[in-house]
């Protein structure tokens, strides 16, 4: 893991084998940032010109690799692009994707000494370049051979005029705990499902606890058909890896409200009966991506000591075709005793989901807010970097898109159209189906999990189904493969919930 600090020190006698600044698109040419000063005196004022000359421009996520001149104490500048210059300082996803770009550019360097357009004004851009940084360095190299890719970044130094004070310490500590908890998300995202089954990944949410003092229970095959769990044990059914329920609960002795985040955990997707075509199935070891962005987010909550009580329910199983798979045209009785048709076992997730939410519903909540990589729907309407918000309440709705952009996640609100449940309630022999109409199937598998919201609970729904599982280039601070979307969402809805409830 990179190791993060902030030092006063002054660029220019910081020893770090790199050093790097700012740069940005300016009505004439490259611009410096804030914090390039000292760098810019070594080269004699004419730092800007040789960057220009070996073509940089400033073009966001853009870098360029100059060597130190005497005066410079760090062996090389590394100048990275912010993108339009602004006169009122940078955007703080600006400066995230910056740092990002940075950490990812100067793998293999033992210590790199960040200063992206710092010293910093606010302790929010302090936290912006740490967590960029942090998310910036990762690397999965579970199955990598020895020298098979270089090393992360062994440590960022961030340069502000803020150490000591309170707001940076605590900017710096919120960003290292956010940091490694979309990190643990990724790992968990991007381990080949092999290695992570619904059992072992309850056992990983059981060690997480006993290291961070957060109450887990576990559910286990046995314990899911005493309780009645059938849409876990019905999507579970075709494995040789059996479901699991966990519940990882984090309580705080002046909290005033509860949340519940309910994760979809379907630590492989084939599809079931209904397969999946070659082309959609490589990638469906992310489709428990809900599951770890509600378990890494319960873990920080825990870690930044929130006044608030939050609970992550992980409906984790394996969705496998076998002789004794679900079929469609099977009913499964959900917990709580709704009957659900099965037309289609790739409409799995919603099923899962459904029972979580119930006995999540159980414990009487403020809030229940659930992530899925629930529908290719999703992505169809809001493409590969924005996930789709739903809710039983129009407010609640708005406040976690409004929360989402606060801190860099795309998301947009989306509808709950009453004319398309209609679809879902036709079914002959059950309470419901679990497929509706075609059009709009984002839209529908939303509808269905509200039928399994308890009356008086606000809900939300959170489709990540677009930016869970990155497949393109990396950019900014996102990684190829597992994303942590989400995590940063549900973390700041939580700190906008304690501090509400205090007030």
């Amino acid at each position: 893991m990179t190791a993060l600090s902030v030092s006063t020190s002054s660029a220019a006698s910081l020893r770090a084998d790199a050093l790097v600044i700012g740069v940005a698109k300016g009505p004439k040419g490259i611009v410096l940032a804030p914090g390039a000063e000292a760098v810019s005196e070594a080269f004699e004022g004419k730092l800007a010109e040789v960057l220009s000359t070996l073509g940089a421009t400033g073009a966001e996520g853009e870098t360029v690799k100059v060597p130190s001149p005497a005066g410079l104490k760090a062996a090389l500048v590394l100048a990275v692009g912010l993108g339009e210059a602004a006169d009122g300082g940078y955007g703080l996803e600006a400066l995230r994707r910056a740092a990002g770009v940075a950490a990812r550019a100067l793998a293999g360097c033992k210590k790199a000494a960040l200063a992206l357009a710092l010293p910093a004004e606010s302790a929010d851009e302090v936290e912006a370049v740490a967590l960029g940084g942090l998310l910036g360095s990762y690397a999965f190299g579970t199955y990598k051979g020895n020298g098979n890719g270089k090393e992360p970044v062994g440590e960022l130094v961030l340069l502000a005029a803020r150490k000591g004070s309170k707001d940076a310490k605590a900017a710096v500590e919120r960003a290292l705990v956010v940091g490694e908890e979309m990190n643990r998300a990724r790992d968990l995202v991007n381990t080949a499902p092999n290695d992570l089954n619904p059992k072992g990944f309850a056992a990983i949410a059981q060690a997480a606890g006993k290291e961070h003092g957060l109450k887990v229970e576990v559910l286990d095959e046995k314990a899911l058909l005493k309780g009645g769990f059938g849409g876990l044990l019905g999507v579970g059914n075709g494995s040789v890896n059996p479901p699991r329920l966990v519940k990882v609960a984090y309580t705080h002795p002046k909290a005033k409200a509860t949340l519940a985040f309910v994760g979809k955990g379907i630590t492989y997707d084939s599809g079931g009966i209904s397969l999946k075509p070659a082309g959609h199935n490589e990638t469906m070891k992310c489709d428990m991506a809900g599951a770890a962005a509600v378990f890494a987010a319960v873990v920080a909550a825990k870690r930044l000591g929130l006044a608030v009580n939050v609970t992550a329910w992980l409906a984790l199983a394996e969705n496998m075709p076998s002789g004794s798979a679900t079929r469609p045209g099977d009913v499964l009785k959900m917990y709580g005793g709704t009957t659900v048709e099965v037309l289609n076992t790739d409409a799995e997730g919603r099923l899962v989901l459904a029972d979580a939410i119930v006995r999540a519903g159980e414990e009487k909540p403020d809030v229940i807010v659930d992530v899925a990589t629930l529908t290719g729907a999703m992505v169809l309407a809001l493409g590969n970097r924005t996930f789709g918000v739903m809710a039983n309440n129009d407010e609640l709705r708005e406040t976690l898109h409004t929360v989402a952009g606060e801190v860099g996640e795309q998301s947009w609100p989306m509808p709950l159209p009453a004319e398309l449940r209609k679809g879902m309630t036709e079914s002959t022999i059950a309470d419901l189906a679990n497929m509706g109409e075609r059009m709009g199937g984002g839209l529908v598998a939303g509808l269905f999990l509200k039928e399994f919201v308890a009356e008086g609970i606000d809900w939300a729904h959170l489709d990540v189904a677009g930016p869970a599982f990155h497949e393109g280039a990396p950019f900014g601070y996102t990684p190829k493969g597992g994303t942590a979307s989400a995590v940063r969402t549900l973390v700041r809805f939580a700190e906008q919930t304690a501090a509400g409830s205090k007030a």
